[in-house]
């Protein structure tokens, strides 16, 4: 490598690394980060953390040219071509990465920006909130992927001098020369949308003495986390509002399990030999099994941070069941998980 692509790689995982440990910009394995070196796209590799950048090795060489080939063609199905060989396969969502001109792309799920992609007037809103010099575009909800880049291709087709994507019920794609442009724009989004969350209730630590599976479950240890069955507004949208973007489907499920009581829960798994993993009991609190990991946990306190940052009595508009099950069902995420653990 040249000095000005040393110092480029070097500014990255940089920044990576520092907005890898902020749950308010990243949660786990989940966002990427990529720059282009002349006919390389160096992109973050799927099931990696952010947040590790510095002690490992997290990103791979991909052959840009092959995967613009592909974009002209119209086949956004294309799989990566590795330069070199590599154990790990690159992001999932690689063509995002590709689609944008820019030398330095970041895609992330930051809070203050996802917590305006799952309500339902969210267009609407960022064109009220937004600099009007920022040159943006949104796309609807679609399937990591294909589909995805398929929309984003769309979206820079129409507008070629676009700055931002925003992906609803997803996330936030930026483009820039360099990591500071990057980051300046990051930070003009997420202080523009920022949104106060709602107060902590104080509680005693929740406690596992009505259950009859103490020897199961363990208090989750995040007070904000807590929340989510002290609250009652919070409370009240699990069942409905559970399933709001895809890294929280893949991590944590499909459903909430939530009960007004450890009894109701108890009848409901009764004589049932497997148990669900992460419980929320009304007014007592969030218990989990020992086995619920650190990428888990990560997706647990994004979904806090979301709900708690929703309009009081509005609702925010989830994924469909078609739209869940297909995130469960696909392998490409099923390698993630496993890697991210």
């Amino acid at each position: 490598m040249n000095g000005i692509s040393d110092t480029l790689r070097t500014s990255v995982i940089e920044y990576c690394s520092t907005i890898g440990t902020d749950p308010l910009l990243v949660q786990g394995a989940g966002g990427n980060v990529s720059w282009k070196e002349e006919n390389t796209l160096w992109v973050k590799a799927s099931g990696t953390w952010l947040a590790e950048s510095a002690e490992k090795d997290i990103f791979v060489p991909v052959d840009l040219p092959h995967l613009r080939t592909a974009i002209e063609t119209g086949d956004f199905s294309v799989t990566p071509r590795l330069r070199g060989e590599s154990a790990l396969r690159p992001s999932i969502e690689t063509l995002l990465h590709a689609l944008m001109p820019h030398r330095v792309v970041v895609h992330l799920h930051a809070i203050e920006i996802l917590a305006h992609l799952v309500r339902v007037n969210c267009h609407t809103d960022f064109l009220s909130l937004l600099d009007p010099s920022i040159q943006w575009a949104m796309v609807d909800y679609h399937k990591p992927g294909p589909a995805l880049a398929s929309a984003v291709g769309t979206a820079l087709t129409q507008n070629p001098n676009i700055e931002v994507i925003f992906l609803r019920n997803h996330g936030v794609v930026m483009g820039g020369a360099n990591i500071a442009e990057v980051s300046q724009m990051l930070d003009r989004l997420t202080a523009a949308l920022a949104t106060v969350p709602v107060g902590l209730c104080n509680q005693p630590r929740p406690s596992l003495t009505e259950s009859s599976h103490c020897d199961q479950y363990i208090p989750a240890e995040d007070a904000n986390v807590q929340q989510l069955a002290l609250n009652a507004e919070l409370f009240n949208r699990l069942a409905s509002q559970w399933a709001l973007y895809p890294d929280h489907v893949v991590f944590l499920g499909a459903k909430a399990y939530a009960y007004t009581t450890w009894e109701a829960f108890g009848e409901e798994h009764n004589g049932k030999q497997e148990l669900p993993e992460l419980v929320f009991i009304l007014g007592n609190g969030v218990f989990v099994k020992p086995s619920f990991n650190k990428a888990k946990s990560a997706q647990l306190r994004c979904y806090y941070d979301v709900l708690a940052r929703q309009i009081p009595c509005l609702p925010a508009e989830g994924l469909t069941p078609a739209q869940i099950a297909e995130l469960l069902n696909w392998d490409a995420e099923q390698y993630r998980m496993n890697l991210s653990k």
